[in-house]
């Protein structure tokens, strides 16, 4: 299952947070229709089909696509001062 470090957890709370989002919110991670890439987007509430990953009250919604992908990864993130989020997905150790 995928894991959140520690700064992906205070970024993705602070997105949710500044998207004004409701407590159930958090952020949807899903596969693109090509299977190339992934979306990333502040959603009020997983999908039905969406696996749920909680860590220290931050949110991720993976589509089963994604959740598959993600499965053994470990997502980072960090916020650059001009209001960018980069995220990053590595290996499990």
């Amino acid at each position: 299952m995928l894991t959140l470090t520690e700064n992906a957890q205070t970024v993705i709370t602070g997105i949710v947070d500044g998207a004004q989002a409701p407590q159930t919110g958090g952020i949807r991670i899903s596969q693109d229709l090509e299977g190339a890439g992934l979306n990333v987007a502040v959603a009020n509430q997983p999908e039905a089909e969406d696996q749920v990953v909680e860590s220290a009250g931050a949110k991720v919604f993976l589509d089963p696509q994604a959740a598959e992908t993600l499965d053994d990864k470990i997502l980072d993130a960090s916020a650059q001062p001009d209001g960018r989020v980069d995220f990053a997905i590595g290996q499990q150790g």
